[in-house]
């Protein structure tokens, strides 16, 4: 009974741990220069674990651009955020992320849930029954691995003044520093000789 008791406390401490990490990392703090006027860069990242928490290259590289950028284009606003699944996929990661804590709930205390349907206990509910710490790991780990390849989008998304300039998800891979600052060229150049042109006509 108290290595049950030790492994549900260890349990419990981990959610929380994951839990924390991913409020504190829940999603790209939008980075802004307070006085900045320029165009705006937003970058929209994939979420690579439930809670939010991104994965961490893509992080740190959107962390590094952040800064090169900032020291290229003073005036730019650069804004981060996460890039979320279809609604489909994240109601089912809640869904899991529930019904894995009810799963192992029934196991600490023992409760069959197939008696109350009138259906006999498969031989994994007994083993479990047998091996609750085991059970009450292996629930908890083979849902988060489900909920988050469900949260996963792979994407790197960046858009200048809400015009797509990158997409991971369409060509298969982040952008270098160079194509970006390439890119960010052009859109601005472009936008430069828009506007000169419109104030031109009128």
């Amino acid at each position: 009974m108290k290595w049950l008791r030790f492994s549900l406390l260890v349990l419990g401490a981990f959610s929380l741990c994951c839990a924390t990490s991913g409020d504190s990392s829940s999603g790209v703090k939008k980075m802004k220069m307070q006085f900045a006027t320029g165009p705006l860069l937003k970058f929209q990242i994939c979420v690579k674990s439930v809670g939010n928490c991104l994965d961490r290259a893509e992080k740190r590289v959107f962390e590094e651009y952040t800064q090169a950028l900032y020291q290229r284009y003073p005036d730019i606003r650069i804004e981060g955020e996460n890039y979320l699944p279809v609604p489909l996929y994240r109601h089912f990661a809640s869904f899991l992320s529930v019904f894995k804590l009810l799963v192992i709930g029934l196991i600490i205390i023992g409760r069959d849930p197939f008696a109350l349907i009138g259906m006999q206990a498969p031989g994994l509910w007994e083993w479990g029954q047998g091996n609750k710490i085991y059970a009450c790991m292996m629930v908890f780990f083979l849902s988060n691995m489900i909920e988050n390849q469900l949260m996963s989008t792979g994407a790197f998304e960046i858009t200048l003044n809400d015009v797509p300039v990158w997409s991971k998800i369409e060509s298969g891979h982040l952008p270098s520093m160079q194509q970006l600052v390439q890119i960010l060229d052009n859109e601005m150049k472009m936008n430069v000789h828009m506007n000169t042109g419109t104030h031109l006509h009128s």
